[in-house]
């Protein structure tokens, strides 16, 4: 068995919670704005909308990433655009694994945040309304505030979502050794070259991060149920 090369350790680390934290954010304003909409329209064929919207959680990560791959390759339409405009190429760059990150992280935060509005008491933003605030002043001070823990979780299973992205990352930004490669990408570089001491590193600094994750939020959601119950 191999010894631990820190000096390669670190990379992929730094760069999985970086292209995590960008995604877990881009997808926490997007599935928040998504399901407060959801949530309020009346559109015909809404149904349609939200399967589409979670579609991503129960397709293939390489399906996800192939159809990434030709929307934003640099024969599509959406690819030559970004080029024209920042003079590179999206895909195989670290921000397209942010890209495959809020796409795959997406609906999990679309639902937690949609469970999050529905448990709000509508009568609380009608009163709001009837004061003369506006949608976005009753969404700011009204339903965010009230849908904080929904909030929370969204935040933190978005960003443990991403940091263990695979499949779609490895389609759109490629394993490019200090450049795209993430530490999912990296574990299986090593295990298939043999590097057991690497994998297992790598292996237990990603379960720490979603273990602390998880655990802050669990602690978090314990400390709200004793004070309702006080």
């Amino acid at each position: 068995m191999s010894s631990v090369d820190w000096e390669a350790f670190w990379p992929p680390v730094l760069l999985s919670l970086r292209i995590a934290l960008l995604a877990s954010i881009a997808a926490l304003v997007l599935g928040t704005a998504a399901a407060r909409w959801m949530s309020r329209t009346r559109l015909r064929g809404k149904l349609l909308v939200e399967t589409a919207f979670l579609l991503p959680l129960v397709l293939p990560p390489t399906v996800v990433g192939f159809v990434l791959l030709v929307g934003f390759g640099r024969r599509s339409w959406a690819g030559r655009l970004i080029e024209a405009v920042f003079s590179s190429p999206l895909v195989f760059t670290w921000w397209a694994g942010v890209l495959a990150s809020v796409v795959v992280s997406f609906p999990l935060v679309y639902q937690t945040m949609k469970t999050g509005f529905a448990s709000i008491d509508q009568d609380l933003e009608q009163a709001a309304r009837s004061a003369g605030a506006s949608e976005l002043q009753v969404l700011r001070f009204v339903a965010l505030p009230l849908a904080y823990r929904s909030l929370l979780a969204a935040f933190v299973l978005g960003f443990a979502r991403s940091l263990g992205e695979f499949g779609a990352t490895l389609m759109i930004a490629g394993n490019i050794p200090g450049v795209t490669q993430t530490v999912p990408t990296a574990i299986y570089v090593a295990v298939d070259s043999g590097q057991t001491s690497m994998a297992w590193a790598w292996t237990i600094a990603i379960v720490a991060f979603s273990f602390v994750l998880l655990l802050v939020t669990g602690g978090s959601r314990s400390r709200d149920s004793i004070r309702e119950h006080r």
